[in-house]
């Protein structure tokens, strides 16, 4: 991989919607359907010693992208609360498999993505935990592309001193089956078949490629965190805030399959208010298409 270049965290997409806005237009909204009360209370699907169980989980950080999981999710739905933390558990049917999927909206930032990922896994055992959501572009990607992360770059570590950063950039990777996994699907190009909004205007293809998190917004490509993404994370197509995070405590915990999905929501030029609105849910749906798809094919009975 490697290039020259860069970008941040940047203003507008995920980092400063409010995260209600779902956008307009031909965009087919979705907002997933309360329990009924007795799926509230648990009594329907596959259930274990302390309630409900799940063979996977989708952690996402905002509405718009909890949504666009969900869209693609049936019932019997159930609930289950583990230490205030909700999860929202219905069925993935695939042409391979069927799974029951808790899903789950953490917020975002790095820390509590990563105390998601320990708390779902405790919850569920489940097979596989993938944080699905939208990113900002850096480089060699367009708006609605999906890319999944090999490495997440942590590249806010580092040493300042009267000479300047001296970055001390930690990398994240998931597991190494899920990544070979990811591009077979990439590799497929069946993925889009899942899509559950209009056409966008190009369609869009799915990476996999390191990925850079941080906790800063930057609104420039002239800004000085967007020099050093340029400089220490050369390889970088992605920015976003829960990644590393998420993937540093699967690395701690092991035993469990992890993964990064990653729909571009904005880049850092040319973003407007209009656009940002418009391609955020856009972006949401196309990452969670592709991490549908992965479900279906992911794990030893594919």
């Amino acid at each position: 991989m490697g290039g020259d270049g860069g970008g941040a965290t940047f203003h507008g997409g995920r980092h400063s919607f409010s995260d209600s806005t779902f956008g307009s237009g031909d965009i087919h909204h979705h907002t997933p359907p309360a329990p009924a009360p007795s799926e509230r209370a648990g009594v329907r699907g596959a259930r274990g010693a302390d309630g409900p169980v799940a063979d996977a989980v989708v952690v996402t950080a905002i509405a718009s992208e909890y949504a666009a999981v969900a869209a693609h999710l049936s019932g019997p739905f159930e609930e289950r609360d583990e230490n205030g933390t909700l999860y929202r558990i219905g069925t993935l049917h695939g042409s391979r498999r069927r799974r029951r999927v808790a899903l789950v909206q953490v917020g975002p930032g790095n820390v509590d993505a990563g105390v998601s990922l320990e708390r779902a896994r405790t919850a569920f055992s489940p097979e596989v935990i993938l944080f699905v959501g939208v990113a900002g572009g850096v480089k060699d990607v367009r708006l609605g592309d999906v890319v999944v992360a090999d490495a997440i770059y942590d590249y806010e570590t580092g040493k300042e001193n009267g000479e300047g950063f001296l970055s001390g950039a930690r990398t994240a990777a998931p597991s190494h089956a899920a990544v070979q996994r990811a591009m077979d699907v990439v590799f497929r190009q069946e993925w889009t078949e899942r899509i559950l909004t209009a056409p966008a205007p190009e369609p869009p293809r799915a990476f996999v490629k390191p990925v850079a998190a941080g906790n800063k917004v930057v609104a420039s490509r002239d800004a000085l965190t967007a020099e050093r993404l340029r400089l220490h994370c050369r390889d970088a197509v992605a920015v976003e805030m829960e990644g590393y995070g998420f993937l540093r405590s699967a690395y701690l915990a092991s035993g469990t399959h992890s993964l990064v999905v990653r729909g571009i929501s904005d880049l850092l030029s040319g973003k407007t208010g209009d656009a940002d609105d418009f391609w955020q849910p856009v972006a949401a749906a196309h990452a969670a298409a592709f991490a549908c798809e992965f479900l279906d094919l992911f794990g030893s009975e594919a």
